[in-house]
């Protein structure tokens, strides 16, 4: 058989692009390395479909550009024996896609995105869209249900492979080729030998047709790319665990967790709204104890589809207790575990250790240092170890610092895999070595707020890392709250108890400035109890106090404070503490009054200031500053704002000659306290014009952070208003509630009333 020089086949191509580069068969045949016959036979058609090879090497010697070889390629695609594609669309039953599911739920942004790439198809750039996340993120389930919704676009079929990543051979890219060429016509043995030859044919005959092409569980990038067109009006779907960073010019779909809203869909979809109507809350539990991923939401509901009878509110009992959760979650051959641990085997040792150790962080998240410390391995290495576990979808960046997030159902399976491969004694110097380094790191961290201190704090665990500044050591200690503070617990039931004593000392000034922690009650408790254990019943009374304090301020549970006070008093005075014992006497006032037991407040405040008048040191002058302000506050408070006025204006006059050897930040602190009553006295005396200038010097005291910032400005937007200056009012109260209610300051109510009287409106419900 031959092909007349008529009907565009390959000899025709041939002879025109060999006529048209002023070659004779002679050089042409010389310079592609065939024969003058074979060269001969080929432009007259009497044989059909040359192989790639000599169709690359005949492009070369005529100097194609790479267009014109793919045309060239296609031609003789079309020639070669057993080998013609059949024309038309991919013949059904050849890897088709899979069944879609009925009930599949939410995604539509990223859908919509996807139909978008789609339609806006570029013949020179053919549309790849990369789906990746944390494994049970339903990333094939959106593909084919995609694939199933574009469809009608692309004339030509769609094609469904499995590359197989998770498995410990995942499939070949030369197999994955044989099997793409023979779906789109070639026949087995007309299939090129080679990956390249098979690649190129590949991408001549997806150039020529409509294609949709699924690639899911893609395992790296070098096995992905020659299966990749790379032209016409092809769009390729990919799923990887990985998320392939290196493929350049294509559309990625991170596949964010189901809000709540949609994973209590999913789950009416597949249960049924009557039933979920019933127990709606118990729907709502069971999607966050899900996690809101995909696969967990799908094998409860699966098993509650198979059990008719059983309720929500029991599934979502059950699930509530962590160590049974992951048992729970498996229906058939869905398992949640068994998709986390192909993820998790496919790590090597280190990584797996980093990833199951990191799960014994406290807090949220993790930093690079904490999971270095934990793991025993270099900070650098930690930190490109974390990065590749979170392009595997293991873990979760941080998009503003470096610091990482487990999903909550992984934190359980990296606890797992704690508990099973470290044993107690490896478990147990992890968590020793990072406690000992977090506790150094925060009390040199936080000596930097100790007013009395006039040098830069030593003793940080890692000079060349350590945060300078005040600043930056707040930064620290704000990032990694819960880890010093569970390394505090950690040392504390370890029996490290001067190492607790010492971080909780530090932290006396920083705690000032954070009273809105709830925290402080467990440090002072800890510091408290390491006192007695050393026996110091100093350190004891001062921590007590500090605890007294921390339950005053902090959790506002004036109870839980006057006991701690009364334990404080009672050690102080057993040790005959004179500082400490003015000190209780004032904490236990302010308990008092909190528990609307003003007298006896008033008693022991006037105590207070009588044991503590005259001390001949700087720290028992600073504690009688302290119980003047405080005897004033409560004065006024309980109607004799006159008294009150004059114990604030001896304070002031204290604050003013100053104290030998007292720092200015610290006097200033004690002047700024002595303003903010003084005026609150004035105002309390109706004499507001005279209020408004110790408030607002109060107010340059405080930084805007501090917890006292947004009392002082609740009186001072009472005085402006009381001023008939309402819009001034308006803008100071306004502060002062978003102060208040970041620190979940009981006075926010106030604030929020009287911003709602300035407005004349009626008081809204507030929550603290």
């Amino acid at each position: 058989m031959t092909t007349s020089t008529a009907d565009g086949g390959f000899g025709q191509r041939l002879r025109d692009l060999r006529a048209a580069a002023g070659l004779s068969q002679e050089r042409l045949a010389h310079a592609a390395g065939v024969s003058v016959r074979a060269l001969s036979d080929l432009e007259r058609g009497r044989t059909l479909g040359p192989q790639y090879k000599t169709v690359k090497a005949l492009a070369h010697a005529l100097g194609l550009d790479p267009g014109e070889s793919r045309v060239l390629e296609e031609a003789a695609a079309l020639g070669r024996p057993h080998s013609a594609p059949v024309p038309g669309p991919v013949p059904a039953g050849v890897l088709d896609l899979p069944r879609d599911a009925r009930d599949f739920t939410a995604r539509g942004p990223v859908l919509t995105a996807l139909i978008a790439l789609a339609d806006d198809a570029d013949p020179a750039h053919p549309a790849v869209a990369v789906v990746t996340g944390t494994p049970g993120l339903g990333k094939t389930a959106f593909a084919v249900h995609a694939a199933h919704h574009l469809a009608p676009r692309f004339t030509d079929g769609q094609l469904y492979l499995d590359l197989r990543a998770k498995d410990p051979e995942p499939v070949r890219p030369q197999d994955a080729l044989a099997r793409l060429l023979t779906a789109l016509g070639i026949r087995e043995r007309a299939l090129p030998q080679a990956l390249e030859d098979r690649a190129a044919l590949f991408r001549t005959l997806a150039g020529t047709r409509r294609l949709l092409l699924v690639l899911d569980n893609a395992a790296d990038e070098p096995r992905l790319r020659p299966l990749l067109p790379t032209s016409g009006t092809c769009l390729t779907i990919v799923t990887s665990r990985n998320s392939l960073a290196g493929l350049e010019g294509v559309h990625r779909i991170d596949l964010p967790l189901l809000r709540r809203e949609e994973a209590v869909e999913l789950l009416t979809r597949i249960v049924g709204s009557e039933r979920v109507a019933r127990e709606a809350q118990a729907a709502r539990d069971l999607a966050d104890r899900c996690g809101h991923l995909p696969l967990a939401l799908r094998i409860v509901g699966q098993r509650l589809a198979a059990r008719p009878q059983e309720t929500l509110t029991k599934l979502a009992s059950l699930l509530g207790q962590e160590e049974r959760r992951l048992d729970l979650l498996q229906a058939g051959d869905l398992k949640v575990r068994a998709a986390f641990t192909l993820s998790y085997r496919q790590l090597d040792t280190t990584s797996r250790q980093l990833l199951r150790r990191s799960a014994l962080a406290a807090g949220p998240d993790v930093s690079p240092e904490t999971a270095a410390l934990l793991t025993g391995i270099p900070l650098r290495d930690t930190g490109l170890r974390l990065e590749e576990l979170c392009d595997r979808g293991l873990l979760q960046a941080d998009p503003v610092v470096e610091r990482y997030r487990f999903h909550d159902l992984l934190r359980l399976f990296a606890a797992e895999q704690v508990a099973a491969e470290d044993d107690e004694a490896a478990r147990g110097a992890a968590l020793d070595r990072t406690a000992r380094w977090m506790l150094a790191r925060a009390t040199a961290a936080a000596l930097h707020f100790d007013a009395e201190r006039h040098d830069s704090p030593a003793g940080d665990p890692d000079p060349a890392t350590a945060p300078s500044g005040r600043e930056r050591a707040r930064a620290w200690l704000e990032a990694e709250r819960h880890q010093w503070l569970a390394a505090l617990h950690h040392a504390r039931t370890t029996g490290l108890d001067r190492q607790v004593l010492d971080t909780a000392e530090a932290m006396h000034w920083f705690s000032d400035l954070t009273e809105h922690w709830r925290e402080w009650v467990d440090v002072f408790r800890h510091a408290a109890d390491a006192a007695r254990a050393l026996n110091s019943p100093r350190d004891e009374a001062t921590h007590l106090n500090y605890l007294a304090w921390a339950h005053n301020r902090c959790t506002h549970q004036p109870q839980a404070g006057l006991e701690a006070a009364d334990a404080a008093l009672a050690v102080a005075r057993a040790c005959d503490n004179r500082l400490q014992t003015g000190w209780a006497l004032g904490y236990g006032a302010g308990a008092l009054r909190r528990l609307g037991r003003t007298d006896e407040a008033i008693t022991r405040l006037r105590t207070a200031v009588a044991c503590l008048r005259d001390s001949p040191t700087t720290q028992g002058a600073l504690a009688h500053l302290a119980m003047l302000n405080g005897l004033g506050e409560m004065l006024r408070r309980h109607g004799h704002a006159g008294e009150a006025l004059q114990h604030h204006l001896n304070s002031l006059e204290i604050c003013r000659q100053g104290l030998p050897g007292l720092s200015l930040p610290v006097l200033s602190i004690y002047q700024g306290m002595a303003l903010w009553y003084l005026g609150s006295a004035y105002a309390a005396l109706g004499r507001c014009h005279e209020a408004e200038a110790p408030l607002r010097q109060a107010l340059t005291t405080f930084e805007p952070t501090d917890a006292r910032n947004g009392p002082v400005r609740l009186e001072l937007g009472r005085v402006l208003r009381c001023l008939d200056r309402p819009a001034e009012a308006r803008t100071v109260l306004t502060a002062a509630l978003t102060t208040l209610t970041a620190h979940h300051h009981p006075l926010q109510s106030e604030a929020a009333a009287e911003l709602n009287t300035l407005n004349g409106t009626r008081p809204a419900p507030t929550h603290g």
